[in-house]
């Protein structure tokens, strides 16, 4: 593995997958794979237990980012020791407002994706496992709790994560980069030439409540047609 994104989910990291593919260095693993592939929850799942590594999910994946590999950058850096770590930043307070507009109602089964994701999971026992997954990965990020969930709370639990990243990984190794600072600080820290074209954008709070939306209603649709 060359390149370990550790960064929490709402931080471009859609764009930065693209951007790291334009690169050539796909292909990258992202949460996308997971929701194209809903037995990889079952798997991840399995890190959590112990009875698989993350880099034995992660075969054939050069590079990662996002959940759910994010919260394994610690046991990736020991599988890889040569490889360099990504930490995408963001304003802790416009992060906390996108991951509740999209991750939290998933968690917490709240808004109309996060009630669509709940119905799904009472008859897919895939989309289950992905639930199970995502609970599983704010647990291991150190996210707050329904009970103390709280804008202000989210947003100090994220800086809580990236303060511990920065400790953990040498700093010779990390970059800590926003996708708005585009091609130049991530081409430096992979030693790698700019591109001619602009940098990737890509609407990932859009993708990701099209997806969770539309996979429930499909997945309902096909369930009333089969009972």
């Amino acid at each position: 593995m060359k390149l370990i994104g550790a960064g929490l989910p709402r931080t471009g990291t859609l764009s930065q997958k693209v951007a790291l593919e334009m690169l050539g260095l796909g292909p990258c693993y992202h949460m996308v794979n997971v929701l194209g592939d809903l037995s990889q929850a079952a798997r991840w799942r399995q890190v959590v237990d112990g009875s698989l590594s993350a880099a034995e999910v992660l075969e054939g994946h050069p590079v990662t980012i996002d959940w759910p590999a994010g919260p394994y950058y610690e046991q990736l850096l020991e599988a890889y020791p040569d490889a360099k770590v990504l930490l995408s930043a963001r304003a802790p307070d416009t992060w906390a407002k996108s991951m509740g507009d999209t991750v939290q109602h998933v968690r917490h089964s709240t808004g109309l994706h996060g009630h669509m994701s709940a119905a799904r999971a009472c008859i897919d026992p895939a989309w289950r496992e992905f639930q199970l997954m995502i609970g599983e990965l704010w647990q291991l990020s150190g996210l707050p709790e329904e009970a103390d969930l709280t804008p202000a709370s989210l947003a100090a639990a994220f800086e809580r994560y990236n303060d511990e990243v920065k400790k953990n990984v040498p700093a010779d190794r990390l970059l800590v980069w926003s996708a708005a600072e585009g091609w130049e600080p991530l081409c430096a820290f992979l030693e790698l030439p700019v591109p001619d074209g602009p940098f990737p954008h890509v609407n990932d709070s859009k993708e990701f409540v099209e997806r969770i939306v539309d996979g429930a209603l499909a997945t309902i649709q096909q369930h009333r047609a089969a009972a």
